[in-house]
């Protein structure tokens, strides 16, 4: 598959910064951000230090992150890099310090708080298989309840512990995360998991009585979106990343900065 990139080639910064901070981009572009709250983390490039993480400085706003302003910081706390001088969300480090820390796979960590995913994570309920998007989670979401704002370090354990090998959390009460093997991945999953939710909060609200699907179609599309994720895992093209950057980096050319 040609892969058609919308990095110029010669930016000076590495390819891990410039992912992240088009993410961050995208987010906001999307209008999933909120604020200068929520985060998204990815594995810090080699050289940047051990066991250490990308993040975005405390008191900028998602369409305000560059390449360069990204804060690097490792699993114990230890800020490696601080561009603005601002620190780092505690918050923010207990949730995405617990991630890196417990599954090495992982590359990216987003988290968020939009008004649909916080309607939903205070649903028992939580995603119905109600439409395609839906499906894409049929069984293959983690729950973690709410223990109040993640400043406890301790509460570290008991995320990870829920959730466990899987890819997609509801934070109840609170928000939804996903975890990718890229940062593309992670983005995607966000993505659909977002638009899963506004579609099932509209029909809720339309009056109109929800048509679930069974569950052995729920299952057949969920392993349906799994094999597409393995064809473009790793260091395999990934289309639809690689239309979401060049989105980025068409409205926000500055993010290579």
């Amino acid at each position: 598959m040609t892969q058609i990139s919308a990095i110029p080639s010669t930016t000076g910064q590495p390819k891990e910064r410039i992912d992240l901070a088009a993410a961050y981009r995208l987010i906001a572009h999307f209008k999933m951000d909120d604020s200068i709250f929520t985060h998204i983390s990815a594995k810090a490039p080699e050289g940047e230090g051990e066991n250490a993480f990308l993040i975005n400085p405390y008191g900028l706003r998602f369409d305000e992150v560059t390449a360069s302003s990204l804060a690097t910081v490792d699993i114990d706390g230890n800020i490696l890099r601080d561009p603005h001088g601002a620190g780092i969300n505690k918050a923010g480090f207990t949730i995405h310090s617990a991630v890196h820390a417990a599954r090495p796979e992982v590359h990216c960590v987003l988290h968020t708080h939009t008004v649909a995913g916080v309607a939903i994570s205070s649903m028992e309920e939580g995603i119905l298989p109600l439409n395609q998007w839906s499906l894409q989670f049929y069984n293959r979401m983690a729950f973690h309840d709410y223990e109040g704002i993640a400043l406890d370090l301790a509460e570290r354990e008991r995320l990870v512990a829920d959730l466990g090998d899987r890819n997609v959390m509801i934070l109840r009460n609170h928000g939804l995360l996903t975890c990718g093997r890229t940062v593309g991945e992670a983005f995607a999953l966000m993505f659909n998991l977002e638009r899963a939710c506004k579609a099932q909060l509209a029909i809720m609200s339309s009056g109109g009585t929800p048509r679930k699907l069974d569950a052995e179609l729920a299952e057949k599309t969920a392993q349906q979106y799994e094999g597409w994720d393995k064809q473009h895992s790793g260091n395999k093209p990934d289309p639809q990343w690689d239309a979401f950057q060049r989105l980025a980096i068409k409205h926000y050319p500055d993010l290579v900065d």
